[in-house]
């Protein structure tokens, strides 16, 4: 059993690196852990975190972020943002970026990637024979590599399915294993572009974004860390730019100057 001091070690290394608050999650920590501690050799939680800090290629480090990390999606989620996405941003955005044709648009907790691969068949969707003659590719970032790697495979079951329309599980996925799973098909999986990145660091994005989703994330992050994180993705934003979070989570709009456009769908001021 974890003890008061590992779980500290654990709990604070998991808040400074990641912004990730495990304060009352001890049971869950011990759990997720314990197993894999006792497979690897290790003899307690400090013999697991010394070698996670001595390992230089960082793959303890991934191993610890992979099990202490949730990842609960599925395909339609909250799907009143995908409306109000596809009626109101894209259209807005369809006149705005006419010379340019590119598209910024990032979903920073990808998860196993139902999420933004939600968002490039909205995109597909709305620009249908028109797609082509448009940049809609979608960055998806998650700090889960083992989540990243289900996500880009892009199979899922038949029940993970079951709430997809007919219409859009024949155009972008594939029946594979007799009807039983469902791959999403390349040229929707050429649309979103994954990668492994830490909300805590540096935004690395040399443009601002027009649509941010951040949606069920920050709920595993103190008051400060989340209008910390907040205030950078205000900043990252163009003028107009829409923010999304899940509809169980708020904003502290007297922190972050968001223009609140209905809850959990927020607005940088300026239209750009």
């Amino acid at each position: 059993m974890i003890t008061d001091e590992e779980f500290s070690r654990i709990s604070g290394y998991m808040k400074q690196r990641y912004g990730i608050d495990l304060s009352n999650k001890k049971i869950i920590v011990n759990g997720r852990l314990e197993n894999y501690i006792r497979s690897g050799g290790w003899h307690n939680f400090n013999e697991f975190m010394d070698a996670v800090i001595q390992d230089a290629t960082g793959t303890q480090e991934k191993m610890l972020v992979n099990f202490l990390t949730t990842n609960h999606t599925y395909f339609m989620r909250e799907f009143e943002h995908f409306d109000f996405f596809k009626g109101v941003v894209l259209p807005w955005l369809k006149t705005k970026e006419a010379a340019g044709r590119d598209l910024r648009i990032w979903c920073g907790a990808a998860s196993t990637g139902e999420e933004p691969y939600m968002i490039a068949m909205v995109l597909a969707d709305f620009f249908g024979l028109e797609r082509n003659q448009w940049d809609t590719k979608v960055l998806a970032t998650d700090i889960s590599t083992k989540v990243l790697k289900q996500a880009m495979a892009g199979v899922y079951s038949a029940d993970q399915m079951k709430n997809i329309p007919e219409q859009w599980k024949r155009r972008f996925f594939n029946s594979i294993a007799g009807g039983s799973q469902f791959e999403v098909k390349q040229d929707l999986k050429d649309e979103v572009i994954f990668r492994q990145f830490n909300l805590m660091d540096p935004f690395p994005f040399k443009r601002k974004m027009h649509t941010i989703f951040l949606r069920n994330v920050m709920i595993y992050f103190d008051e400060k860390t989340k209008n910390e994180l907040l205030q950078k993705v205000y900043d990252a934003l163009e003028p107009g730019g829409y923010l999304f979070i899940g509809t169980t989570e708020t904003l502290d709009r007297g922190a972050i100057p968001f223009q609140i456009i209905q809850p959990s769908i927020f607005r940088k001021e300026g239209r750009g």
